[in-house]
């Protein structure tokens, strides 16, 4: 679950530049959108990974 709640907050932390982006027209904010969604990609996959291990345990 601490996962999750650390993509719930990487979401949260990646609103207001998506907002500078679409917005504002601020381009630096959209590679940090960018920079950010794929870390949230890359947490996904993790949590991915850790929910099927978990699975085949059983």
């Amino acid at each position: 679950m601490k996962k999750f709640n650390e993509v719930k907050e990487l979401v949260a932390a990646l609103e207001a530049d998506a907002d500078k982006f679409y917005n504002k027209a601020n381009s630096a904010a959209g590679t940090r959108v960018r920079k950010g969604m794929q870390d949230l990609k890359n947490l996904a996959q993790a949590i991915r990974l850790e929910i099927q291990e978990t699975k085949n345990k059983d």
